[in-house]
């Protein structure tokens, strides 16, 4: 199973460590999060959390795994089971991959208006007129030319 983390991961300005960085190890990570280092083990052992390893093995945690694994701690201590928390952590990733798709589409469609209307050769006046007649018909129509 391949980590998600990288152990070269680049450092951000002034040295300090990207949120992905893997390098705490797991007694900073557990002290960190008040939680206890066989708990981190057994969250990894069941899927919740990856964190990166070293050559030797050595676990190595980023700071969006410490505050992964407080929220895991905050959904069990709300008494929410360790398959709720499985689930409600795959929706959240799923609403934040929909909701940056989102932001995608919604720039791509932006840059689309803006190059059509850049290239916009018929007069306002020759573009097509919708009509809505009362029989609740939509008649599309031209303006003479």
């Amino acid at each position: 199973m391949s980590s998600p983390h990288d152990m070269s991961t680049p450092m951000s300005p002034f040295g300090a460590p990207s949120p992905d960085a893997a390098v705490y190890v797991i007694s900073v990570a557990a002290e960190l999060t008040g939680l206890h280092p066989q708990t981190l083990r057994a969250y990894e052992r069941m899927g919740l959390i990856e964190p990166g390893r070293t050559g030797g093995g050595g676990r190595r945690y980023s700071h969006r795994d410490l505050e992964r694994l407080r929220e895991i701690a905050d959904l069990t201590s709300a008494g929410i089971g360790i398959e709720g928390v499985r689930r409600i952590m795959a929706l959240e990733h799923q609403v934040d991959a929909l909701r940056a798709r989102n932001e995608e589409l919604v720039a791509e469609l932006d840059a689309v208006r803006r190059g059509l209307a850049a290239r916009a050769v018929v007069p306002a006046n020759k573009l097509p007129v919708l009509h809505q007649a009362a029989a609740r018909s939509v008649v599309v129509w031209r303006r003479g030319t």
